[in-house]
């Protein structure tokens, strides 16, 4: 298995103030669900440029998963190597989770095996931009993602407030190969979403483009949402405020199952 890369500074002098995290440090697992480590890491110095400094992030992949999460197949290929993940830090004392995949991919499996909270950066980003916003669009890879992506705003209850899903038709995988292009696709349906769409907030439609958020929005003029930081500053305040993830019904952890079933004679 792939070793996390555990990075974060540890405090021990005491703290105070709304939200302060007393004592020992916070740890919140981010995962990518696919197995492209550069996009881990990637996804791992986002999260940390704004992590508070009591915050432990560790950041991993699964190695035997699609290299990116494009569609319906892939995202069913990855989520076992997710939950694998997800079930070693349970096993070493994680505190939550970040699903950094905007597909949300098995998000509510996630949170079957979890006892922390589980964050996905599609309905952290959507919740940001409906607070910051009245009305927002979403901008992503590949058009085979739009309707993906739609379906989740409207379970996250924002259809009414994305106006529009919009794709620059770029591979995932070409966010880290033509970075000089994707920036460009990115700016300019930017511009087309607060001319066309009208909108007031502007999401990025996938991991691998946060690395480009404060650029997109020095550039435009218009808040950029990236899910990645979203997300770890949502999982820092429920884990600070003590919400664990909810075993009564729904997400309780999976029932124990035996293979087959005996039959007397």
């Amino acid at each position: 298995h792939q070793a996390p890369a555990r990075l974060g500074r540890h405090c021990d002098q005491g703290a105070s103030g709304p939200g302060a995290i007393q004592g020992s440090t916070m740890h919140i697992r981010l995962i990518n669900p696919n197995s492209t480590a550069f996009m881990t890491e990637q996804v791992l110095q986002s999260a940390l440029r704004v992590k508070h400094e009591r915050t432990l992030v560790s950041a991993v992949n699964p190695p035997d998963t699609p290299a990116s999460i494009e569609g319906g197949a892939d995202e069913a290929m990855a989520v076992p190597g997710m939950l694998a993940r997800i079930r070693e830090g349970e096993a070493a004392g994680v505190d939550g989770y970040v699903i950094a995949c905007f597909d949300d991919p098995g998000l509510h499996a996630a949170r079957e095996v979890a006892r922390g909270p589980v964050v996905g950066i599609c309905q952290a980003a959507v919740q940001v931009a409906m607070t910051i916003s009245k009305r927002f669009s979403i901008v992503t890879t590949l058009p085979r993602s739009i309707s993906i992506i739609e379906d989740l705003v409207n379970d996250y209850g924002a259809g009414h407030h994305c106006r529009n899903v919009r794709a620059i038709d770029l591979p995932v995988l070409q966010l880290e190969s033509s970075p000089v292009a994707a920036e460009r696709l990115l700016r300019e349906e930017i511009e087309l979403a607060k001319r066309a769409d009208r909108a007031e907030a502007v999401v990025l439609g996938c991991a691998g483009m946060s690395s480009l958020c404060d650029r997109l929005r020095e550039a435009t003029g218009v808040p950029v949402i990236d899910g990645v930081t979203a997300a770890i500053k949502l999982a820092e305040a429920l884990i600070g405020a003590g919400y664990l993830t909810s075993k009564v019904s729904s997400y309780d952890y999976p029932r124990l199952k035996t293979s087959g079933c005996r039959v007397s004679a």
